[in-house]
């Protein structure tokens, strides 16, 4: 039977949720731990405003409201529905438990966290090696609107590196896979990482909008 990381990352978080509570901060200011396990159950049991969490306009809308009618439902039954696992269907496909579902699960445990003064956690080989392979899977579509510089990432203490974005000057962000994924996912200030280039690759990093 193939195990896949995402169930570890949903399970982790389920413990998360249930540790710190609905109110718990998050990075996502301001949607508390209730907001998050909210936004997981809709993602994966909503298929009709499900789309509308990437999608904008009136599909958003739609996501939006629905989300909260969502939050406003008991904390305990939404972390039950999040940790019994991906129903049926799409978000049970192998790709997509090993791209969006283990960076979904990933990157909102670590919006509680670091909100609630718990630091960057070290992950085993394993783990590094699949956030390293989603980091390059979406390194194009996560930067695409960086504007006047490229862009290179670097799996620090590793010669593992990869372009993300094309053009000169460049600048490189280097840290572990986690902490690379967070960055690209537009958690900046909480995400641990080196950036370096010319001053004009850093001034387009800084103001460049990252993530979905």
């Amino acid at each position: 039977m193939v195990e896949f990381l995402d169930d570890v990352e949903r399970a982790n978080l389920s413990d998360l949720l249930e540790e710190l509570g609905p109110r718990a901060p998050t990075l996502l200011a301001p949607w508390t731990a209730r907001d998050i396990a909210a936004h997981l159950v809709l993602r994966e049991r909503d298929s009709v405003a499900g789309p509308g969490l990437v999608l904008p306009g009136a599909w958003g809308r739609l996501a939006e409201r629905r989300r909260r009618a969502l939050a406003l439902t008991d904390f305990a039954g939404l972390t039950a529905t999040l940790r019994s696992g991906p129903p049926p269907g799409f978000f049970r496909i192998g790709w997509v438990r090993r791209i969006p579902n283990l960076n979904e699960f990933f990157v909102h445990q670590e919006d509680i966290r670091r909100a609630n003064g718990l630091g960057p956690r070290v992950n085993d080989p394993p783990m590094d090696e699949a956030l390293w392979r989603n980091v390059k899977a979406a390194r194009w579509f996560l930067s695409r609107r960086l504007r006047g510089a490229g862009l290179e990432l670097q799996w620090a203490g590793t010669a593992d590196r990869v372009r993300a974005r094309r053009g000169q000057p460049v600048a490189r962000i280097a840290g572990p896979p986690g902490e690379l994924l967070l960055y690209l996912f537009g958690r900046r200030r909480a995400a641990q990482v080196e950036v370096s280039g010319t001053d004009a690759a850093l001034q387009a990093v800084h103001h460049a909008r990252f993530g979905m």
